[in-house]
């Protein structure tokens, strides 16, 4: 395939990106991460000297006074799946680029986020030497790229993303649930989505993710406008996804708007909970190397 310059250039920038946020991350720490990435708690043994304080069992030393670190189960050659949602409601994009970057936007969409935390994670799995795979989320499923534990897998995988979203609705659910009978072997799941979609279709598609011991991380992606609202005049509302125009005076739908969109992330939220999906928000306005650091140390101190 011949990529054309605009392609080239776009999927330059997205590595670059994706790279950053990695080394901001690995700057601020001096061990692998890859019992961060663990599947499954194992088994306890004692304390030695040298041995990282991070990953003693706080709860057996009250009731032993010994101290114990956590160990965990690590199938060799592990599969981190990073599933991006493709949906045409991940090309908004309001916060402005502080740099201009040859083949990109001049504002930040939710599907260049998309790419570069699933970029950036994908480069972490293969540090540690384990396999990564790409799915797609587009009117339904789609295995886009098998895994691969070879350094040449997240060029391509970003090659793919580089054609950008489709025009087409997510129905995140359904492609889970077809996804689910695709994926194979247990490994992580990392899903990438803004997740404006029907939240028990949702939760249908990760109970079957989570059926077939997958463990599962969803990140949900949204534009700081959509969360915060902040238009003030009267506005023509684009419809994505085939759903209508709408001009409006904002001031008079502000407070409803919020509120519906708050219930709506409330219930996501719960819907991971209920199922123990790992759930992080994400803003496209947020700086990417500090949620990526943080959700690592959180899942390092479970």
């Amino acid at each position: 395939m011949i990529l054309s310059a605009d392609v080239i250039a776009r999927i330059d920038a997205l590595e670059l990106a994706a790279k950053q946020v990695v080394e901001g991350y690995l700057a601020g720490r001096h061990r692998s991460p890859r019992h961060g990435f663990a599947v499954e708690f194992a088994q306890h043994r004692e304390y030695a000297a040298g041995d990282d304080i991070r990953h003693i069992d706080w709860k057996v030393f009250a009731r032993t006074e010994r101290y114990h670190l956590k160990q965990y189960e690590q199938e060799t050659n592990l599969i981190a799946w990073l599933i991006v949602d493709q949906s045409e409601s991940m090309r908004v994009g309001t916060v402005p680029r502080q740099a201009a970057l040859p083949g990109l936007s001049p504002v930040v969409t939710k599907f260049e986020v998309a790419g570069i935390l699933a970029a950036a994670l994908g480069y972490l799995a293969l540090q540690q030497t384990d396999s990564v795979g790409l799915a797609t989320i587009a009117a339904g499923g789609k295995l886009a790229l098998r895994p691969s534990s070879q350094p040449g897998q997240i060029r391509e995988l970003l090659r793919i993303l580089a054609e950008g979203p489709t025009t087409d609705a997510a129905q995140t659910g359904r492609a889970l649930r077809e996804l689910g009978g695709m994926l194979g072997r247990r490994g992580i799941v990392f899903l990438f989505s803004d997740l404006l979609d029907d939240v028990e279709e949702f939760a249908a598609g990760l109970r079957v993710l989570r059926s077939q011991k997958h463990e599962v991380v969803v990140f949900q992606i949204l534009d700081a406008a959509e969360l915060d609202f902040p238009f003030h005049h009267p506005t023509l509302f684009r419809g994505l996804e085939q759903q209508p125009e709408l001009s409006t005076d904002p001031l008079t739908i502000r407070e409803h708007y919020l509120r519906e969109f708050q219930q709506h992330l409330r219930m996501l939220e719960s819907v991971c909970r209920a199922t123990e999906a790992d759930y992080v928000r994400v803003r496209t306005d947020a700086n990417l190397g500090a949620i990526l650091a943080g959700y690592l140390q959180k899942r390092r101190g479970k």
